[in-house]
């Protein structure tokens, strides 16, 4: 039967947690989580396009994971090279822009170059946009924002909130409305901190390679009933 939601949201945010503990209580390594994780996000980019969901952001490498083990992170990123030689064809014949959320001059150069050449082929598609935070963290980007405010001269007079915004990484985009977190943590970890101000938090137990469409489903039906009042009272909101 066909799944029916009565309230999506515009912009979902999925914090990918668990793939090394899911690798480790199956005895293999944590690679072999992380590519698990690979085949998660196609599974839920594929149902949010087919949703009508417009904006779907993965948070996919922090700048505090450079602390991991080098092995680890080598093979990360080769997934992401993997990742986005298969994906970026598909993604431009379904309509899907690829934008990066983070500082992509870090980078590895083969990285950073695959990237550049997705969000550039991608550039024209608006049905969805995918949004990956890479080599990202929250507080960076406040101070990001606030520095090229400041260097395009803006008076402070004119700082207000929605200013703001469009020197984030998401200027243009609105905010998310679902923010979703597998594997049983329950923090942000530095993501989308300014943005994530009146999200709806789910968290679900779920690894994220065990995150397929039902998991992503519930999460769905959870958000629908939500009331998200935005400090009004629900009177208020009924019109009464």
């Amino acid at each position: 039967m066909e799944q029916q939601f009565p309230l999506l949201p515009r912009h979902l945010a999925i914090i990918m947690d668990g793939n090394g503990r899911w690798a480790q209580a199956r005895g293999l390594a944590r690679v072999d989580g992380h590519r698990a994780g690979a085949e998660a996000v196609r599974t839920v980019v594929t149902e949010c396009r087919r949703l009508g969901i417009p904006h779907l952001t993965l948070y996919a490498f922090s700048s505090e994971n450079w602390n991991r083990p080098k092995a680890e992170v080598a093979a990360l990123f080769g997934l992401l090279l993997d990742f986005l030689g298969v994906e970026v064809p598909r993604m431009e014949r379904e309509d899907i822009r690829l934008m990066v959320l983070g500082d992509v001059d870090g980078l590895p150069l083969a990285q950073r170059t695959a990237l550049r050449h997705g969000m550039s082929r991608t550039a024209h598609c608006r049905s969805m946009t995918l949004n990956l935070a890479l080599n990202y963290g929250g507080r960076a980007e406040i101070v990001r924002a606030a520095r090229r405010m400041a260097e395009a001269g803006i008076a402070p007079d004119g700082y207000t909130e929605e200013r703001f915004a469009d020197f984030l990484y998401t200027e243009g985009q609105p905010d998310p409305d679902l923010l979703v977190r597998t594997s049983g943590e329950q923090r942000l970890s530095n993501y989308l901190l300014y943005q994530c101000a009146y999200s709806e938090f789910y968290f679900t137990p779920v690894a994220w390679p065990d995150f397929g469409v039902e998991a992503l489903h519930e999460a769905l039906r959870v958000y629908a009933g939500r009331s998200r009042r935005f400090g009004k009272t629900q009177e208020q909101i009924d019109g009464r």
